[in-house]
């Protein structure tokens, strides 16, 4: 075994809140990924913790994992990492570095945390300081192009995987603090497709960003990120065009109508799930016709479009196939009551009071979908109050109101507190 080269990580990068949350977690691909983004190369890494340069890659491409506590201690004394922070003993070196130099004392400049690493670390061939900028332009390249190289069709169905749990858990827990994971993951597939150089994987990893993406946007508008959520969409469309699926394009373009109907802008936003249709033309599955036909309802309702919306309505029943299950769409679901739901919604948005039937229907299939749950619970307020009924308005106002607390769902809350001002004021 070759001999261990130490490359010091900087202090500024340990205290760093994801670096702290990797370390204790023992979640080596981020750690490891956040090393690199540091300027430690993933040979760098290697040669420090006495690994093959391809181990590291497989580590940080999420398809190794570090479970040998020999090799826990290895990283922890090549990098520099304190042991508390992996939840080691002190390592030997630490006791070492504390000790005071005698030219130097508390405020030693040559004892700052960065400062320190170059001291003490050994001089790595890749960070001659006579190097020519062009080669490190070439070296940061390779880098980039060697980590790419790792994540072929098996690293974007893991993507895809990662994606659905989150998925899971969004539709219960809301997406306050699914986001941040998720947005650090997109920008991670982003960095990875920009540099992949394998058509074979390439399709797969867009199609992967794009499900990431389209997911991370609507979360964004749920929590009110109305900016972020349509950059989200933009970064969706733009890898939905490069995996080549019309599915996906169209779900992303017709999604991001939402944003616009958010900010009262209901006409484009009819317009916008119309150019998603018509670019989809008959180029994509049932199912997603099916939702195509819903979204560009819910648009025309919100326009106070009230035929138009019916006759999308019908055309959304009429694509419904016998088994609203498609594996190569996950994200839709329309099983059972779910189109009634969507049926209600617009009616109620319409103000018929037909929506009540639809709505009370759907509320036996919203087990597990709390955020979905909470909408309908909104509809229900507002038919009910229309129709005179404020006690049970105000009740189902109150049940949505808790549901959006679980949730964190600023959206729903926005329309509660309203429908409540207006139920209590009746």
């Amino acid at each position: 075994m070759q001999e261990q080269e130490q490359v010091t990580i900087p202090e500024r990068i340990l205290r760093d809140p994801q670096m702290i949350d990797a370390c204790k977690s023992r979640d080596f691909t981020a750690l490891f990924s956040i090393a690199r983004r540091a300027g430690i190369y993933p040979s760098q890494i290697a040669r420090a913790c006495r690994m093959t340069p391809s181990r590291v890659g497989e580590i940080i491409s999420g398809r190794r994992a570090i479970e040998k506590m020999e090799l826990i201690e290895r990283v922890a004394d090549g990098l520099r990492i304190p042991g508390r922070l992996l939840g080691l003993a002190d390592r030997p070196w630490e006791a070492e570095s504390q000790r005071p130099s005698r030219s130097g004392g508390r405020n030693d400049p040559a004892r700052s945390p960065d400062r320190a690493s170059a001291t003490v670390s050994a001089p790595s061939p890749d960070r001659r300081p006579a190097a020519h900028p062009r080669e490190d332009e070439q070296r940061a390249l390779e880098r980039e192009l060697a980590t790419a190289s790792t994540a072929d069709t098996g690293v974007a169905k893991m993507f895809v995987t990662q994606i659905e749990v989150v998925r899971q858990l969004d539709r219960r827990l809301g997406a306050e603090q699914l986001l941040p994971g998720l947005q650090t993951q997109i920008d991670h597939m982003q960095s990875l497709l920009r540099f992949s150089v394998s058509p074979g994987a390439r399709p797969a990893l867009a199609a992967a960003l794009t499900e990431a993406a389209t997911l991370a946007g609507w979360q964004a508008l749920d929590l009110g990120r109305y900016r972020q959520s349509w950059k989200l969409h933009e970064t969706a469309k733009a890898a939905a065009r490069e995996a080549g699926v019309p599915a996906l394009l169209a779900h992303a373009t017709a999604q991001q109508a939402y944003v616009l109907l958010d900010l009262g802008r209901d006409r484009e936003a009819v317009e916008h799930v119309e150019r998603a249709r018509a670019e989809a033309g008959n180029g994509v599955p049932p199912l997603m016709n099916t939702w195509l036909h819903a979204a560009q309802a819910e648009a025309h309702a919100a326009a106070g479009e009230d035929a138009a919306c019916r006759a999308a309505l019908d055309r959304a029943d009429a694509a419904l196939p016998r088994d609203p299950a498609d594996p190569a769409l996950p994200f839709l679901f329309l099983a059972g009551l779910h189109l009634d739901r969507w049926r209600g919604n617009c009616l109620a948005t319409l103000g018929a009071d037909e929506a009540l039937q639809d709505l009370t229907a759907a509320l036996d299939a919203m087990d597990g979908f709390n955020r979905a749950e909470a909408g309908v619970r909104c509809d229900l307020a507002v038919v009910l109050q229309r129709r005179g009924e404020l006690g049970e308005a105000h009740r189902q106002a109150r049940l949505a109101q808790e549901l959006a607390l679980v949730t964190h769902s600023q959206r729903q809350q926005r329309r509660i507190e309203s429908i409540l001002q207006t139920v209590e004021a009746g």
